[in-house]
């Protein structure tokens, strides 16, 4: 029976990365940059951020000026860009496979899971562009804050499959969940503190902003790479509390959903 289980197991990993796989190429075939789009395009949208922002706010970001600006920069975009690109493509994988989930059976929650995966290859190829700026401004942050960094990317993945295990299936029965996503990642945009430092709000807002996941991610990714702060403990307590209940919420949800998916097709 165990072996059965895990052979199981081995069948699902592989069938979803089978479907990633197929996701990443599909995704950008018949473009002339191909591949290339998964880095060009935060890569664009960073260099206009950084053209506008960075006499405003290079000095109030901390030590290091225009430089260290421009890595926290392009760090928080690509980590907003790794969570928008992936809880929407999570919210639309049932949609949008809706053929192969009508004619064939197969567990519709390897198909969400494959839909973040693709944006999980993306977010990696979109790291070798930090990494890239990092060697031109010859900045070397400190293992402890890299491997945090590794860590904080982990937990956004469980947040986006989170998040993808509940906006799925509701997303074939309510059409306006994409829309409704689509207006608040613009609000979350603004409301994380990407392109400005958390420090330039009012005090008072700093603990109920945190509670955000995503902004408590990138606000504490960039204060311990560039500037050495690292959130206390009861703080890091707070934010895994706040992401395994999610979690645990979106199994609960899918759950209750799941068996309506082909109703709702």
């Amino acid at each position: 029976m165990i072996f059965k289980s895990l052979q199981k197991h081995e069948n699902y990993k592989e069938l979803i990365w089978m479907l990633a796989k197929m996701d990443f190429k599909l995704r950008y075939q018949g473009s002339i940059l191909g591949y290339f789009w998964a880095i060009l395009s935060p890569l664009l949208l960073f260099l206009i951020l950084n053209f506008v922002f960075t006499s405003i706010f290079a000095q109030a970001a901390g030590r290091g000026g225009p430089n260290h600006y421009s890595l926290q920069l392009l760090v928080g975009l690509m980590m907003f860009g790794f969570f928008s690109e992936g809880t929407n493509a999570a919210m639309n994988s049932l949609n949008a496979k809706s053929q192969l989930v009508t004619k064939i059976y197969i567990p519709r929650w390897t198909i969400i899971i494959a839909s973040t995966v693709n944006a999980f290859m993306i977010y990696c190829a979109n790291l070798i562009v930090i990494m890239a700026f990092f060697i031109w401004y010859h900045f070397v942050p400190s293992l402890f804050s890299v491997v945090l960094f590794l860590f904080f990317s982990l937990v956004m993945y469980v947040i986006i499959v989170s998040f993808g295990l509940i906006a799925a299936p509701l997303l074939l029965r309510f059409k306006d969940v994409g829309m409704i996503w689509s207006a608040l990642l613009s609000m979350l945009f603004y409301a994380t503190p990407i392109f400005y430092p958390l420090t330039i709000l009012p005090e008072w807002s700093h603990k109920w902003i945190l509670l955000n996941p995503l902004a408590f991610i990138i606000h504490f990714t960039k204060e311990s790479m560039f500037e050495g702060h690292y959130a206390e403990p009861i703080q890091y307590m707070v934010f895994l509390i706040i992401v395994a209940i999610g979690f645990l919420f979106s199994i609960w949800s899918y759950k209750k959903l799941e068996p309506k998916i082909a109703e709702y097709l």
